[in-house]
């Protein structure tokens, strides 16, 4: 058996990783995927090349910021469709490749594995940051990333007030670490499930919900602040987690959580 490339192998753990992070078993990922019980289980296995968006719909469900991820799968699709092989010279055709001082070939086997290292560090990043870095000089990645030197992992878009009605995904607020669940997640009549956030890097909360159904709208509010609300709109939305926008401030103690099942029932609240 082909041992596969250290970039496949390394995306293939994260998202192991991630999916345990879900708590879903593979039937119930096909279920709320385009992708089979038996794709799922080869790309987590890494027989199969991941699709991106089978990444994309992984990190959703995990509510996971997909920076890091997509970072990886970049690299490791350099891998899966040859491009590796087929930019590197060939040493039976041509000799060694001549590059100007402090230039590098772009996409080298080098590079990329500095980046990996980099990348299995745990800082999430921009996919485009990263991609544009691939061509960087090698120089620019010989030292080694330590939780002190944070650089590559997204500073929080606001804090408190600044947050109120911002998207908790986008502000960096909900990466992992960084929220946690304000009681345990709510079993609503209809089968969705419901929790509260809360970010104390960003101060801010937001609510969250998932197995949800069209038409379904979560409320969360706090006295002296405007409710955020967040309605399901497609059914592709039914199969990922939604959020709320953002109630910035510390409002942890008096924040409540409100379901509206979208045929007319009765309003379900819930306090942390």
């Amino acid at each position: 058996m082909t041992t596969p490339a250290p970039e496949c192998a390394a995306l293939a753990e994260e998202l192991r990783g991630v999916r345990a992070r879900t708590g879903l078993s593979l039937a119930a990922l096909a279920e709320r995927t385009p992708y089979s019980k038996s794709s799922w289980e080869r790309y987590l296995n890494g027989k199969l090349p991941a699709p991106r968006q089978a990444v994309e719909a992984l990190c959703a469900m995990a509510g996971e910021h997909p920076g890091r991820l997509l970072a990886l799968w970049e690299l490791a699709d350099v891998e899966w469709s040859g491009r590796a092989r087929s930019t590197a010279p060939s040493p039976t055709t041509s000799g060694p490749e001549t590059l100007d001082a402090g230039q590098t070939a772009p996409h080298s086997r080098h590079t990329r594995r500095r980046l990996l290292l980099t990348l299995g560090a745990g800082a999430a990043v921009a996919t485009a940051a990263l991609t544009a870095a691939l061509w960087l000089p090698n120089h620019t990645f010989g030292r080694p990333t330590t939780p002190d030197t944070p650089t590559l992992d997204p500073a929080p878009g606001c804090r408190s007030e600044a947050c109120d009605g911002k998207d908790p995904d986008r502000m960096a607020c909900g990466l992992p670490g960084r929220a946690d669940a304000l009681g345990p997640p709510h079993r609503t009549g209809t089968g969705a499930r419901v929790e509260i956030r809360y970010s104390t890097v960003c101060a801010a909360a937001w609510g969250r919900v998932w197995h949800s159904r069209v038409g379904d709208t979560v409320e969360i509010s706090a006295p002296g602040a405007p409710p955020r609300r967040v309605v399901i709109r497609t059914t592709a939305d039914t199969s990922i987690y939604r959020f709320t926008p953002m109630l910035g401030g510390d409002h942890r103690t008096d924040l409540r959580l409100c379901f509206l099942p979208a045929d007319g029932g009765g309003r379900e609240c819930y306090d942390p």
